[in-house]
């Protein structure tokens, strides 16, 4: 019996790789930000190959310096240590292994499940507590049931050296000039600090086998953390970064990098501060996911009775469009932050119950006045309170 020789062609499937999924959207390659509250409501987190800017506001005082998007960017480095993927870090404003040694440590999966479930019982005893024309109301759970998905941080204690010598960590300091011109991308047209930086990861990405072209028996995942871009430790010829012409050297690095990663296994956070940029539209349009942070430290919210639970609040302004027409939609666009004693979460935001008006109304309206002298027959013509 003679045998064909024709072969279907296998179709190449999604590389498995640790510390990654699948998006049930569009089976883009997803890496979880470390924050799974953030995971959720960005759609199930990073997708591969993209860039997501942090913006920082610089109304309050306290978070001038990007207090809790620092916070973000450690978060994002130590999920990237435990899964095993390699880290690209650069910086200026702070050292980048001073941000190293301030990582959140993992805690244990059985202790990170057992916080959901206090919760709930605590819910469950305060039902009692409500008042009963809010009883039939549902219960308001501020923040999400999330898969697992990433690994949970205590912020209260630091990662360990160890763990932190067995990942693959590569640090730029854009305050140290650098004189290594291999592998360099030529026609960029770009300062000295912007092209050090874009080098670097260029020569990771190659050196490493992150990008796809090169086929790689075990992929894995490359991490790149760029904190306070275009702050003044990034200026250009004295001058600060302060512009909104097309010509800005931010712009085109964002252009570039975004370009890079797009045929990598890579994915990148960002941190901006927003009071250095005026065509914030033009830095949105450069990014793939950009969400924002807005602080209440040193403002009138500090002290709003209604915010007393929070820090602050947080905004998504883009999410990617990835092998579909429209981006993921979250099921709302009102969320807060909370920085709590261990942890850092992302909750819708609830306003407390209107208490103004008590449930039984002692003083006696117009209305019934003017109903209880009408009444007759058998009902006596004495002022009748109403209940209602």
């Amino acid at each position: 019996m003679a045998v064909s020789s024709f072969q279907k062609k296998a179709r190449r499937g999604i590389p498995q790789i640790p510390g990654t999924r699948p998006s049930l959207r569009n089976s883009q390659l997803l890496v979880s930000t470390g924050v799974p509250s953030l995971d959720h409501f960005i759609g199930g987190g990073l997708a591969v190959g993209t860039v997501m800017l942090i913006v920082i506001i610089n109304i309050p005082e306290e978070d001038v310096f990007g207090v809790y998007a620092k916070l973000l960017l450690k978060y994002f480095i130590s999920e990237g240590i435990v899964c095993g993927h390699s880290v690209f870090l650069s910086g200026g404003d702070v050292s980048p292994t001073q941000i190293l040694q301030g990582l959140p440590a993992p805690i244990s999966d059985n202790l990170a499940h057992r916080k959901p479930e206090a919760e709930s019982r605590e819910v469950a005893a305060e039902l009692m507590k409500i008042a009963w024309r809010y009883s039939d109301l549902p219960v308001v759970q501020p923040a999400p049931v999330v898969h697992q998905f990433g690994h949970y941080y205590d912020v209260s204690l630091v990662m360990d050296s160890k763990l932190i010598q067995q990942c693959d960590i590569e640090t730029c300091d854009i305050c140290e000039r650098s004189t290594d011109s291999s592998e360099q991308l030529n026609g960029t047209l770009l300062p000295w600090s912007y092209q050090m930086v874009l080098n670097r990861i260029w020569r990771k990405l190659k050196k490493g086998n992150f990008l796809t072209s090169s086929n790689p028996d075990e992929p894995n995942i490359l991490r790149i953390n760029i904190h306070s871009l275009g702050s003044p430790l990034w200026r250009t010829n004295g001058g600060s970064e302060r512009s909104s012409s097309l010509d800005s050297p931010m712009f085109k690095f964002l252009h570039l990098l975004r370009a890079l990663l797009r045929s990598a296994y890579a994915v990148c956070v960002v941190t901006v501060p927003s009071h250095l940029i005026q065509d914030m539209e033009r830095l949105r349009f450069e990014s793939d996911t950009v969400v924002k942070l807005e602080s209440f430290a040193g403002s009138d919210k500090e002290m709003n009775p209604v915010f007393k639970d929070y820090h602050g609040l947080f905004h998504i302004l883009k999410l990617p469009r990835l092998n579909s027409l429209t981006s993921f939609i979250p099921e709302t666009k009102d969320l807060c932050f909370q920085l709590k004693k261990k942890k850092f979460t992302i909750e819708k935001l609830h306003m407390p119950p209107d208490l103004s008006e008590t449930a039984s109304r002692t003083d006696k309206g117009p209305l019934v006045d003017k109903l209880s002298s009408k009444l007759v027959g058998c009902i006596p013509a004495t002022k009748v309170t109403l209940d209602f």
